[in-house]
């Protein structure tokens, strides 16, 4: 009997899913795992576990109301100051997840590119591995494939990738030309599934200050990033924030801090929406870390680069590149991430991609065959 075209093709989806990932459910699956991955750009993993810096905020240089900033985030313990200044972070992904970098704890995280800085350091998180050869900001299409990429072209993720950003370098950075792969970034707006939120978002959008010329404010990625989750039900987003390494390159720790602690806000909003939402609730992995560290004294937190990176980015005075610019940290939590709280030991950036492909119940190696191996610890 002859099949009908239809079945055909159904059928034909079904075991090429099948042949990729032993195992893998089909489209039908309400419970298929989801993800979530943020970045925040150029956190340090001091003030993620420890808190504000009093040597930076009494510093006039860097701090314009010290009094305040202290009212607010200061306290004598430090586990408290973590609380003050990450309130999500510090409780609810390390009581219910799993976090990583704590170098006072023994628990080490670094990133493996030779550049200490944000491109090569996106394009690592992206596909698993460090690419000597990108070693610029500069707006260039990447010739490295990335996970969302490889999970667009799968039946189950197929146009339910999306990415979000703050700085415009991301549809390079993703390759949206070659992808395909929606990528909301920089100043751009939204065209396409329009609610009345979106349109009201892209009015506020040409209407925010710009700050800077490359990376708009937060809270516009954010909107857009929540928006696209409750009307298009993605099964993988990208969100990227972007403040933070701005106003610290800028020299205000007080902004950094204020511009870290509103990103925190946004993750537990993010998180409380996944929660509730039935489509996400109970079936997705949300996994936070930052593309690169910043210098660990007052005279150098406001850069990052290693001696090659910083000859390329004209920063005098660091034969040694900005000692403490290559550590970074990571927080994980969801279904896929065992509650262990802080975990001792030593990883890379480039294990972020086969672990977001794990926690998807996805193989790696077999996806992506030259990405670094997932981080253990995070796949339960």
């Amino acid at each position: 009997m002859t099949t009908p075209r239809r079945m055909q093709h159904a059928l034909a989806a079904m075991l090429l899913v099948l042949l990729i990932v032993p195992g893998a459910p089909s489209r039908s699956d309400d419970s298929l795992p989801n993800l979530v991955l943020v970045t925040l750009d150029g956190v340090r993993w001091q003030e993620v576990f420890g808190g504000i810096d009093l040597s930076l905020v009494e510093d006039e240089r860097f701090t314009d109301a010290p009094d305040k900033m202290k009212n607010a985030f200061w306290h004598e313990q430090r586990e408290e100051r973590r609380k003050k200044l990450f309130p999500f972070l510090s409780t609810v992904v390390t009581h219910g997840g799993t976090m990583l970098g704590d170098r006072e704890q023994d628990s080490y995280m670094e990133v493996s590119n030779s550049w200490w800085f944000s491109y090569p350091g996106y394009n690592e998180i992206l596909t698993g591995r460090a690419d000597p050869a990108i070693k610029s900001n500069d707006k260039k299409w990447n010739a490295n494939i990335t996970f969302l990429e490889v999970l667009n072209g799968l039946p189950d993720f197929e146009n339910r990738v999306l990415a979000f950003g703050s700085w415009d370098v991301f549809p390079y950075i993703i390759n949206s030309k070659r992808s395909g792969l929606p990528v909301n970034a920089g100043f751009s707006t939204e065209s396409e599934a329009l609610s009345d939120r979106t349109r009201w978002q892209n009015e506020v959008s040409a209407q925010a200050p710009a700050l800077w010329t490359t990376v708009r404010l937060d809270f516009i990625t954010h909107g857009y990033a929540m928006e696209a989750l409750k009307t298009r039900k993605p099964r993988v987003v990208y969100i990227s924030y972007g403040e933070t390494d701005d106003f610290a390159h800028d020299g205000s720790y007080d902004r950094y801090i204020d511009a870290a602690h509103r990103t925190d806000r946004m993750l537990s909003r993010l998180w409380t929406f996944l929660q509730s939402d039935p489509f996400y609730r109970d079936n997705t992995t949300l996994i936070i870390s930052t593309d690169h560290g910043r210098g660990d004294s007052p005279e150098s937190w406001k850069s990052h680069a290693s001696a090659n990176g910083a000859e390329v980015l004209e920063i005098d005075n660091t034969p040694d590149g900005v000692v403490g610019s290559d550590q970074i940290w990571l927080g994980a939590i969801g279904p896929a991430i065992p509650s262990g709280g802080l975990v001792s030991g030593h990883w890379r950036l480039s294990q972020v991609t086969a672990t977001a492909l794990g926690s998807l119940h996805l193989d790696a190696k077999k996806l992506m065959p030259l990405a670094d191996e997932p981080i253990e610890q995070l796949l339960q």
